[in-house]
């Protein structure tokens, strides 16, 4: 295991988790922790009960045991890119710009609302520090990890694990849409049909998969997007109440099942060419 601080002390804000030489797949786990650092936490005006809530709320709670779990089943292990940090201090999957849509509700690289559009943190915020500290280390460490994976084999793949809750959250752009047990994100550019027709196959026992709702896209890191055939990525989006107690509760049988159909998929990724 390969851990990496981009905080003071020892605190590790992301880990690297290598898996077989011969694996195109990275699972990335960006949004399963709920870990906040003190000092960020001194920032965000929420009490500490308002903060445990919104928490339950914006956590993919257990995504990173159903990507170990996965990986541990896997014949060709996955590597692994984790979040140790919670979401609520730097949100790495974001565009660090205006392109970023969830601006609009105050949910950019730096949360300023929460899930229901109160204040998280104070008008005026200074997220820059934020971004120098957390997200800039975490992106050059994903670039690198990708930049790998196209060295040793030519292609990466990189498999977002995520979840969502059963009913739209006030936040949500899109909520409107179906919501699936499973939902699989794509992008024009970097989600080949194959890889798509791959996870619908490997999640078909869940009672249905539906593309780009009520999440859409998927992560590549900005120094391969929309310009580096050889990164593939898809984002799963899988409903909570599939595995879970909502919000924030205990992970139930259902996380066995999920493991189960992660390592089908990356078996059948790492078995040849997704395009």
């Amino acid at each position: 295991m390969s851990d990496v601080s981009s905080s003071p002390g020892s605190f590790k804000s992301f880990a690297y988790l290598p898996g077989a030489p011969d694996s195109p797949v990275i699972l990335h786990v960006p949004h399963s922790s709920r870990a906040v650092p003190a000092d960020v936490r001194a920032g965000i005006t929420l009490d500490d009960a308002a903060l445990e809530r919104e928490l339950d709320h914006i956590t993919d709670a257990h995504t990173a045991k159903i990507a170990e779990a996965a990986a541990a089943r896997a014949s060709l292990t996955p590597w692994r890119f984790v979040n140790r940090l919670s979401r609520l201090v730097i949100d790495p999957e974001r565009f660090p710009d205006e392109r970023e849509e969830m601006l609009s509700v105050g949910m950019g690289v730096v949360y300023t609302r929460t899930t229901h559009r109160a204040e998280l943190r104070p008008a005026g915020h200074d997220g820059q520090p934020l971004v120098d500290r957390y997200f800039r280390p975490y992106a050059a460490a994903m670039t690198d990890a990708v930049g790998e994976r196209l060295a040793a084999l030519g292609r990466a793949v990189i498999v977002d694990v995520h979840s969502y809750p059963t009913a739209p959250l006030p936040y949500e752009l899109h909520g409107d849409g179906p919501r699936p047990p499973i939902c699989l994100g794509r992008d024009d550019y970097h989600t080949p049909p194959k890889l798509l027709a791959q996870a619908e196959k490997a999640f078909a026992e869940f009672g249905g998969t539906a593309v780009d709702s009520p999440f859409q896209g998927a992560y590549v890191p900005l120094a391969h997007y929309g310009t580096d055939p050889r990164v593939s990525a898809l984002m799963i989006e899988i409903r909570r109440d599939v595995y879970m107690s909502e919000p924030g509760g205990p992970a139930g049988p259902g996380l066995d099942a999920l493991a189960d159909a992660v390592a089908r998929l990356v078996e059948a990724v790492g078995a040849g060419t997704e395009g």
